[in-house]
């Protein structure tokens, strides 16, 4: 498969890599069609997707169950009035639907947009509104299915008659009968999509003129530390930039068999739970969870003999609390992390427990793998590696100058001379913004970051969340890695508070570890041990021992909110929603 999509495949070293890997895209390509098909006739009996429930439910599908499922559930879209540019909402956590669901709206040109079934009826008005969404895909879950219709119910009348069918079981696509008035719950049935897929006809033909590629065909919610949530348009030659993801970070294998711990409400799924997995040839793990059991996962791992391996940084956490030597591990080959900075404690434990180093990687939903650590490359724990191939990156200081090596600075991808494959398209129905960020051919981040000798990039924080006191400029991820070292510290999040001498001093907001209490002799023990592990000038000068720490909807600490608390002010913070 790889050969029509890559003039070559191996390379010899990293600057092999950067400078000599490019992609074929073909014209009007649509991965549904042009790749899952093409398995599907090839070898269609090869094993596609494994899924597993923490309560002991499985399933096995093969590539021809996939395409099948998917022609069915494509018939079942059109007859419910789904079509070309239509915005679909996709509720499915891990469900094994969502695969042939999304490839679906893929096969038929709709714009799929995968959401997370923790979103409020707020949260679900809003993106109907702003996005103009003509159906909702939702996991039979009672409460999900309620908060649905309540959303619906308060629509304003125009967006109300343009949702106007619904879908029960599995999944549900959601739009409210003409006859509903504004105000008032939607009255049709919920109907059973398993069923109507499973009566639905399995000849369905490609209809001419599905997409070309600067079509729509993913949209993400995104951000929420600070506004609303923006909407990421990436359009359907994007998969092929997940080839680099899939081969190259983690280097999956031909009938291997990979996991991505991600709900498929994240763009995360995209990197790891489909497109350039199956582009590679390796089969896709689903585990089906709804609580976080680190032995279970281990479990997981050790008995469906997992060959790849992708988490971000808190589950490696949590896995090295166990005795990693209880599981086997001999035919895990490659283990991934991203999300945030790695802790290099974790990276060690994990190495000693396992014999696998972590390999990092830095990306944003708007882009694909930006800075990787790869194959080529020693890993050095707490850095995002260096630039993937197709990105051109650069450190900017306030006046728009390039950093030094060492010199910390605003990380930009220019994109005068090349556009990288998967990157966005810009903000959806949202051109101010897009060029608040993406103009004069310079896309900026929005993260600070420096660059060492060996060419490695090294993430200092959000532009908004790097404190400046007396001075200095200190990046929040540092002295929360040095104290995530010390026991006594399960979580922690690193912000600054106004002060009259320093004009702003570190604070740390904690949660403690089981059988640890909070006392003054243990905040004076945590400085001292921040003090001797980093910078002197970086403690934190206040500790602040919690229960929980506010978080975006995928996890992601908000420290927009603690500062907001710290200080009285409104928390500016939107719905806090991020997709990764």
């Amino acid at each position: 498969m790889l050969e029509k999509y890559l003039s070559r495949d191996t390379f010899d070293s990293y600057e092999d890599y950067y400078n000599n890997y490019s992609v074929n895209i073909p014209e009007n390509f649509n991965f549904a069609w042009d790749v899952m098909d093409t398995i599907a006739a090839e070898r269609g009996n090869d094993r596609a997707l494994v899924w597993r429930d923490e309560k002991g439910a499985e399933a096995e599908f093969t590539y021809g169950d996939i395409k099948r499922l998917s022609d069915k559930a494509a018939q079942v879209f059109l007859d419910a009035g789904i079509g070309k540019g239509d915005p679909v909402m996709i509720i499915l956590k891990r469900r094994h639907e969502y695969w042939p669901t999304l490839l679906a709206l893929h096969k038929i040109g709709a714009i799929a947009i995968p959401a997370t079934h923790l979103l409020t009826v707020k949260d679900i008005v809003y993106r109907v509104e702003a996005a103009d969404i003509a159906g909702i895909v939702c996991v039979d879950d009672e409460q999900v299915m309620n908060r649905v219709d309540e959303a619906l119910a308060k629509m304003h009348s125009n967006t109300a008659r343009k949702v106007s069918l619904r879908y029960k079981a599995f999944v549900r696509s959601v739009h409210s009968p003409k006859e509903a008035q504004p105000g008032k719950a939607a009255k049709s049935p919920w109907a059973d999509f398993n069923f109507l897929v499973e009566k639905a006809p399995d000849n369905f033909t490609r209809p001419p003129k599905v997409n070309t590629n600067n079509d729509t065909m993913l949209l993400y919610f995104t951000s929420g530390t600070t506004g609303m949530p923006k909407m990421v348009q990436h359009d359907f030659a994007y998969p092929l930039g997940h080839i680099a993801t899939a081969k190259y970070w983690h280097q999956v294998v031909p009938g291997g068999l990979h996991l991505t711990v991600s709900d498929t409400g994240w763009a995360k799924a995209a990197w790891g739970k489909i497109y350039g997995q199956w582009l590679c040839g390796t089969a896709i793990f689903v585990y089906d969870y709804d609580r976080f059991d680190p032995p279970a996962m281990l479990e997981i791992i050790s008995k469906n003999r997992l060959t790849t391996f992708c988490a971000p940084p808190t589950v490696y956490r949590f896995f090295i609390k166990e005795d990693l030597k209880k599981y086997d591990f001999s035919s895990l080959k490659h283990c991934t992390v991203a999300g945030e900075p790695l802790n290099p404690e974790i990276f060690e434990q994990f190495l000693a427990g396992t014999g696998l180093k972590l390999h990092e990687c830095y990306g944003q939903t708007e882009l694909t793998v930006t800075m990787v650590t790869l194959q080529w490359m020693e890993p050095k724990p707490g850095s995002m590696g260096r630039p993937s191939p197709g990105y051109d990156v650069d450190l900017l200081r306030e006046d728009g100058s390039s950093c030094d090596m060492g010199e910390e600075g605003q990380l930009v991808v220019r994109t005068d001379r090349r556009r990288p494959i998967g990157m966005f398209h810009g903000y959806y129905r949202d051109e101010a913004l897009t060029k608040s960020v993406w103009h004069d051919d310079v896309y900026h981040t929005g993260d600070v970051a420096w660059r060492d000798e060996d060419g490695y990039y090294w993430f200092v924080g959000r532009s908004d969340d790097v404190i400046k006191s007396s001075g200095y400029r200190i990046g929040p991820f540092e002295v929360e890695s040095a104290l995530m070292e010390h026991p006594a510290v399960l979580e922690c999040a690193i912000t600054g508070v106004p002060d009259a001498d320093r004009g702003t001093v570190v604070k740390a907001t904690v949660i403690l570890a089981k059988g640890w209490s909070a006392s003054e002799e243990l905040k004076l023990e945590l400085q001292n041990h921040v003090k001797k592990t980093t910078a002197p000038y970086k403690y934190p000068r206040i500790i602040e021992f919690v229960s929980e720490l506010p978080k975006t909807i995928s996890g992601k600490i908000r420290r927009v909110q603690i500062r907001a608390e710290d200080t009285g002010s409104a928390d500016t913070g939107g719905p806090g929603l991020s997709p990764d």
